[in-house]
């Protein structure tokens, strides 16, 4: 398979790339980044031919419909990473919280969260083919919180790489930023930086698009490459899940198959989301993608709307911080997929020059038919920890409990949905205890404390260990500074 720009070609790159060389080098013309230039179908026979299949199984069947050029046993490598998993045989548990409402946990891999489910594979995909290649990289990463742990825990003592992984100084949880800063492998580089995500973000791609920059370590025999969603070999992991989790269902007898389902994602950089919109063009049997965000709702606002405004807008702190986000990457990708490569081309140029572009009405129905959406303040976010413990029994982390406000207010249909949980409880646990408890904990380890005992579950070892580990990289520096930071690394 063949992979193309979302906002057409310039001329000097190829007008199509393979799978490797798009995970290779990430940015494509005027700005752009790939996507696949079909999507292969996988429709109800193939639902049913993978009913019992275990996890690795289903992914080897999805990554195979790509036709990926990747030899197989690297594919293999990379899938058994999932054994590392709390339960190798259930990497991902969908847990019945109520009737009509099912929690995919998509959780629990080594660092705690749901990039692992894409970045522990994509790690060996991308190194494997820098060994194969002989050639040396600089993977770029960029984290409102969980990306920089699961990148640096998959990259860490690779042949062939380093990694500059970006974090805004202040905005992720105490446990995120020590999974970060407490990483002593030497190809590894953590750098806060005074300002929000999206300034981490922007720097990269930044970085990633600069000629000058391409060229400095072009003397050096280094080459670029990213670890964020804008890298394909992120998204095509995050697929498999949302084939998965609506076959967890069939197995527990909640739908048959074809019934139609709503899938409930964190809004985040729209990765996740992304990953539910393929499958569902692949032929996932959806009846909508419920978008769920916090005060950052920009999200809200353009599904609603169809007005993607950034003017006058900055980022809002709140309790969910890996959705706080105000220029989500993946939204390109659908909108090529919807309306084609010169209108992406014309809408991302008007958000770069004037912070705002406007779908058409008819548009706007397109994306309505797809997608719906509403946003949790944190006080929602607080009573719906709450009352899901209280109720049913079930301990959430904030960027979860957001969907609880669109299960309620984005069906029109009663149909099941499946929630993808971003994060176990213990990245947010501040959160969690005061929503629980009612109490202000200053410091993680006195929350996960408080909640340990309050939910009488235990405190996973990866987490508790971080707080007897050293910090090794206390580097923080302005926004302005980021790209000398990077070349006195490598």
């Amino acid at each position: 398979m063949k992979f193309v720009e979302t906002r057409g070609n310039d001329g000097v790159r190829p007008p199509s790339v393979t799978f490797s060389e798009a995970i290779l080098s990430p940015m494509s013309s005027f700005g752009g980044i790939y996507v696949p230039e079909r999507l292969p179908e996988l429709g109800e026979r193939f639902l049913h031919d993978h009913r019992h299949s275990d996890y690795k199984s289903l992914a080897r069947a999805v990554l195979s419909a790509f036709e990926l050029d990747i030899d197989q046993f690297v594919v293999d490598r990379a899938l058994e990473l999932y054994d590392g998993f709390d339960d190798p045989a259930h990497p991902v548990p969908v847990v019945r919280v109520r009737d009509d409402l099912f929690v995919s946990e998509l959780y629990h891999g080594p660092t705690r969260a749901f990039k692992d489910m894409a970045l522990q594979p994509f790690g060996v995909v991308l190194s494997s083919l820098a060994e194969s290649r002989g050639e040396q990289y600089l993977i770029l990463a960029a984290t409102s919180g969980d990306t920089g742990p699961a990148t640096l825990e998959t990259f860490k003592n690779r042949a062939n790489v380093k990694v500059a992984c970006l974090y805004p100084d202040g905005g992720t949880s105490d446990v995120q930023r020590l999974q970060m800063v407490t990483e002593d492998a030497a190809n590894l580089k953590v750098i806060g930086i005074r300002g929000s995500f999206d300034d981490a973000q922007t720097a990269l791609k930044t970085l990633l698009s600069s000629d000058a920059f391409r060229a400095t370590l072009r003397d050096r025999h280094i080459h670029l490459s990213a670890a964020n969603s804008v890298n394909f070999g992120r998204i095509i992991f995050q697929q498999i899940y949302h084939i998965h989790s609506y076959l967890e269902l069939v197995r527990q007898g909640a739908i048959v198959i074809g019934d139609r389902v709503y899938l409930n994602v964190p809004s985040g950089n729209f990765g996740n989301a992304l990953g539910g919109y393929y499958a569902m063009q692949m032929g996932l049997p959806v009846e909508k993608i419920l978008i769920s965000s916090n005060s950052n709702n920009v999200l809200t606002e353009f599904i609603r709307t169809g007005s993607y405004d950034l003017r006058d807008r900055n980022v809002i702190p709140t309790s969910s911080p890996a959705m706080d986000i105000l220029k989500s990457s993946n939204v390109e990708r659908v909108l090529y997929s919807l309306f084609g490569a010169r209108r992406t081309r014309a809408l991302m140029d008007e958000l770069d020059r004037k912070r705002v572009y406007r779908l058409t009405d008819d548009e706007l129905d397109l994306l309505q038919a797809v997608f719906a959406a509403d946003y949790a303040d944190d006080n929602e976010v607080d009573t719906y920890i709450r009352e899901t413990f209280i109720g049913n029994g079930y301990l959430m982390d904030p960027h979860t409990a957001t969907c609880l406000k669109a299960h309620a207010s984005c069906r029109d249909k009663p149909l099941p949905a499946i929630v993808y949980s971003t994060a176990e409880w213990t990245k947010f646990s501040p959160t969690i205890a005061h929503a629980l408890t009612g109490e202000n904990d200053s410091h993680d380890i006195d929350a996960l404390k408080s909640i340990s005992a309050t939910a009488n579950t235990p405190i996973p070892p990866m987490i508790q260990a971080l707080f007897d580990r050293p910090v090794v990289q206390a580097a923080v520096i302005d926004k302005q500074d980021i790209e000398r930071e990077v070349l006195a690394f490598i």
